[in-house]
């Protein structure tokens, strides 16, 4: 077992709310309009449950899978179902991009 773990997080690059990070801190983080989700991001290109990120502690990475949206989710300009992310990609859901950053942690 590593003395380390991943953690990863979206930052927001446009919009309203450029400059905001969201921690991708639990397993699953579900991004859309709902309310209910874990980031809920107010643009009208994005579905109520639009997208998940997946971390796989087996293989420390993460997984973004589009949940059958409308207007899909790329990942560096490309419509995808799923991928793996790696530092530095930008994710773009709706009318909103992200760039996506790995960073080690010591364990708790």
């Amino acid at each position: 077992m590593s003395d380390t773990r991943t953690t990863g997080r979206l930052e927001i690059l446009n919009g309203d709310f450029e400059g905001m990070q969201y921690e991708l801190s639990s397993g699953e983080t579900l991004i859309g309009r709902n309310p209910t989700t874990d980031i809920t991001l107010l643009d009208e290109g994005i579905s109520r449950e639009h997208t998940m990120v997946l971390y796989d502690d087996v293989d420390d990475e993460y997984v973004i899978e589009d949940l059958q949206s409308t207007n899909g989710t790329k990942v560096n300009g490309k419509r995808v179902r799923s991928a793996t992310l790696a530092s530095g990609d930008e994710v773009q859901i709706g009318n909103t991009r992200f760039r996506f950053v790995l960073a080690t942690a010591p364990p708790e």
